[in-house]
């Protein structure tokens, strides 16, 4: 468990953060990503961008890193050196993880037989008009559930046939990962603001700068 990453769990004023900003910041990320009306995949994007930056103001810029190389497909950001995952969801239940990336289904079947759990991981679940959380989930955590579920029970394949978006974890070992007793978590109320928005307005402001 990382000590470090625990501090955003466990310290007071960094969990009233948490709870008051996530969902705003969230909300703008939707708003960003839109096009009418419909929400945009580089969502994703912006939010791990709001969690980054979350470890910024934390503990300063010279110790994340976030220009991490595309080789690294399943790190997000390094705190101290340390690797990190960062994931999120939407909906009632915290379910639908996606572990990568791909609609090769010789790449899936490759992941299902070779990948193991290495990187602590971030998850927001967020649940608009409810509650959800953010959840520390470390390494050790997720590498105990791997072994008891084993990797085929653990590991969600995309139905064939379909137009997969990814591998998944399976519902079964999203639950017993966030309802682990070592897993940190900060309960939020996801609740929208009227927020004044408008895509164009930073650009035209921009435009009319005397350069």
């Amino acid at each position: 468990m990382d000590n470090n990453l625990m501090l955003l769990f466990t310290d007071e004023s960094i969990i009233s953060k948490i709870r008051n900003k996530l969902p705003y910041l969230f909300q703008l990320a939707e708003l960003e990503s839109s096009r009418a009306g419909k929400i945009g995949m580089q969502v994703g994007s912006k939010r791990e961008e709001i969690l980054s930056a979350l470890l910024i103001y934390k503990f300063g810029e010279n110790n994340v890193e976030t220009n991490i190389p595309i080789t690294e497909p399943e790190v997000d950001v390094k705190l101290f050196g340390n690797p990190i995952s960062i994931k999120t969801i939407s909906g009632r239940e915290p379910k639908g993880v996606k572990l990568i990336w791909t609609v090769d289904p010789e790449k899936a079947k490759l992941f299902l037989e070779t990948w193991r759990p290495k990187y602590d991981m971030i998850l927001a679940h967020i649940n608009w008009g409810s509650s959800g959380a953010l959840y520390y989930i470390p390494t050790e955590v997720q590498e105990n559930v791997f072994d008891i579920l084993g990797r085929e029970k653990y590991i969600k394949l995309p139905k064939q046939g379909t137009n997969p978006r990814g591998v998944e974890l399976s519902n079964d070992a999203t639950r017993m990962l966030v309802d682990s007793d070592k897993t940190l978590a900060v309960s939020i109320e996801w609740k929208k603001t009227q927020i004044d928005y408008n895509p164009f307005k930073r650009w035209v402001e921009l435009w009319s700068d005397s350069k």
